[in-house]
């Protein structure tokens, strides 16, 4: 299954505005038409209009391509209207300038750079953008009334709603595009998985009961295919990891089971950011390390992953003789911390909590939490 690029999902929204910008050039230029007998410079008002104009075509032909849309396109684009609107004062005689119902040289057309702007960078740049327009509105007329505020008001809300679509659609994108490289590398996984099961994995079982039959050094055998047999099932069973900054936690513990290690995980994935999840592994598998050095060969661990929402906890078990009490006292009053230090130093690290639960008789469990809030990375 291929996955094609995607392209820029603001692009309808690019095209509005180019639509936009002719509609309402052509309004201007009404406007002008209409008005340009009482202009007190009317060589500056057609002037205008003409860059205006230009403008309109040269913008255009760049916001219809996708690398045309530059930054400093779109800052230019922003900063030329607002100069184009402030010679008003220069055009308009005072008669019109005192009738409220005659609009500045640039009338609606002024509109089109803030939704420019938020298609660009988004809401919160919009709203910005919406605000250098209604200054310039204010320093253009030399006064603030109720429809300077009214053109205000509704040049930032057309720049926040306009940001927020283009945010919401460049978003969407994105995560379709992830959805489409997880389903492109689970299709994968399943062929190699039955390519796998057709083979390697037939192959491995029928050692394992085969030197089980046999006995003596064909049981090591036996066991050897045993703990490779259920590595490489994990293997080809867990879901890929997120592609960028995170990984899946559910996935880099499964590799860890092997004939003494059973692990038990949620459904879903359980993203969080790589250095977390490396982290949090690697305090499993010294845990695990810990069991194999002082627990036995014949001894049993269990590591269990909790996603609760607000936090991440991961258990690791065993069945071993346990710690007797004290032990950890006097080995901390020698300086002797070993594992213990470690993990815990791990987990500090990470903002989160390590519980070491044992007795003499009952095994070891570790209990180690991580707040939700390192999803985020912070």
């Amino acid at each position: 299954m291929t996955v094609r690029s995607v392209r820029d999902p603001a692009t309808p929204l690019w095209r509005g505005v180019v639509v936009l910008r002719v509609v309402t050039w052509l309004f201007a230029l009404a406007v002008v038409i209409a008005h340009y007998p009482g202009f007190q410079r009317p060589w500056l008002g057609w002037l205008v209009i003409g860059v205006m104009a230009v403008w309109s075509v040269v913008s255009s032909l760049a916001y219809m391509r996708e690398n045309g849309r530059h930054r400093w396109l779109v800052i230019f684009d922003l900063v030329l209207t607002t100069a184009l609107m402030l010679t008003s004062p220069w055009i308009l005689s005072d008669a019109q300038f005192d009738n409220p119902t005659t609009p500045l040289i640039t009338t609606v057309w002024a509109a089109v750079a803030p939704i420019a702007t938020a298609t660009r960078f988004g809401a919160r740049s919009g709203v910005v953008a919406g605000l250098v327009v209604a200054v310039g509105t204010g320093v253009a007329r030399a006064h603030v009334d109720i429809d300077v505020i009214r053109d205000g008001v509704l040049l930032c809300a057309s720049g926040l709603l306009v940001g927020m679509a283009a945010t919401l659609a460049r978003n969407s994108a994105e995560a379709l595009a992830r959805a489409l490289r997880t389903e492109a590398a689970t299709a994968e996984r399943e062929r190699l998985a039955r390519s796998i099961h057709d083979s390697v994995l037939q192959v491995l079982a029928r050692v394992r009961r085969r030197g089980l039959e046999v006995g003596g050094e064909a049981a090591e055998l036996a066991r050897l295919a045993g703990e490779q047999e259920i590595a490489l099932r994990a293997l080809v069973s867990s879901e890929p990891t997120r592609s960028g900054d995170t990984a899946d936690l559910r996935s880099a513990l499964q590799l860890l089971a092997t004939t003494s290690v059973q692990v038990s995980t949620p459904a879903g994935t359980v993203d969080l950011p790589a250095h977390v999840t490396e982290e949090l592994v690697a305090i499993t598998r010294e845990a695990l390390a810990n069991v194999e050095k002082h627990a036995g060969p014949d001894a049993h661990a269990w590591v269990l992953l909790e996603d609760l929402g607000g936090e991440v906890v991961v258990s690791i078990r065993d069945d071993g003789p346990g710690i007797e009490g004290g032990r950890l006292e006097r080995a901390a009053a020698e300086g002797r911390l070993g594992v213990v230090k470690s993990i815990r130093g791990r987990v500090d690290d990470l903002g989160g909590t390590a519980v070491l639960d044992s007795a003499p008789g009952r095994g070891t469990e570790w209990e180690v939490r991580v707040p939700a809030t390192m999803r985020d990375g912070r």
